[in-house]
């Protein structure tokens, strides 16, 4: 049986979709029918070939889907769900995900494997994603880099135009220019300090158990099963993926 959304969930993105220029929408059975494939495909995790026929030819959705990644539309569509946050505190975290062999060997005409945001460690290819929640634990922003990239070097980017009371993370956002950019966007930063710290620093303990939102919503998008493990060797398609995903936990 086909996977099918909710009217409510449809009527907003397909509202959306209506608002972007450049994209043909305007057959709204033919256009519902491809977000389900979409749907279908990062819920299974199955090749784009395995496709059922009653969502159309697998190349002919693939294809429309890579247009839409190039044009950004699901990150326009997360930007958009994501406009009335509860900025009550902020949270940020990531997580690794692992990427499967036929994830490697990009093309050097679409920028040889180092771009495609995949990194080499011990257990093989990996991502990393980057991730800020509100204080209701929905996705506010997401990032992809190379599995072996530290947890800070993206930490500025995640809380980059977003005012908070508090911002929370764990040990490794411990830094003293980190810090210092929450503060000097007037928010307080419930970070527990490095065991390393020469001088210890104090944080809300209470609060920090907060944190648990980040947590829960990595559980929620790595039931998915096109996330929890990366199949795309263009970083593109597997963000494309990452934000429809994160689009459809705001819709719920």
């Amino acid at each position: 049986m086909p996977i099918t959304l909710p009217d409510d969930q449809w009527n907003k993105i397909y509202s959306f979709l209506l608002s972007c220029p450049n994209l043909y929408v305007s057959d709204e059975a033919k256009t519902r029918r491809f977000i389900c494939a979409l749907l279908w495909v990062v819920r299974s995790g199955a090749q784009w070939r395995l496709l059922p026929e009653v969502y159309g030819k697998w190349n002919t959705v693939y294809r429309r889907f890579a247009r839409w990644c190039n044009k950004g539309t699901f990150t326009k569509m997360l930007s958009l769900l994501a406009s009335e946050p509860d900025m009550e505190w902020l949270i940020i975290d990531s997580t690794i995900i692992r990427a499967h062999p036929c994830a490697a060997f990009t093309p050097q005409k679409r920028g040889g494997t180092e771009n495609q945001a995949l990194g080499r460690c011990r257990g093989g290819f990996s991502s990393k994603i980057h991730i800020s929640v509100d204080a209701l634990g929905n996705p506010l922003r997401t990032l992809l880099t190379g599995g072996q990239r530290h947890d800070i070097t993206q930490a500025k980017a995640l809380i980059l135009g977003y005012t908070s009371e508090y911002v929370i993370g764990d040990k490794g956002y411990d830094s003293f220019d980190f810090i210092g950019v929450i503060e000097a966007n007037g928010a307080i930063a419930v970070i527990p300090p490095r065991a390393n710290r020469e001088k210890s620093r104090d944080y809300d303990t209470h609060l920090y158990k907060e944190r648990h939102l980040v947590e829960c919503f990595i559980n929620k998008i790595k039931w998915y099963r096109r996330i929890f493990s990366r199949f795309d060797k263009l970083a593109a398609r597997y963000f494309g993926f990452l934000c429809f995903v994160s689009s459809l936990i705001w819709l719920r």
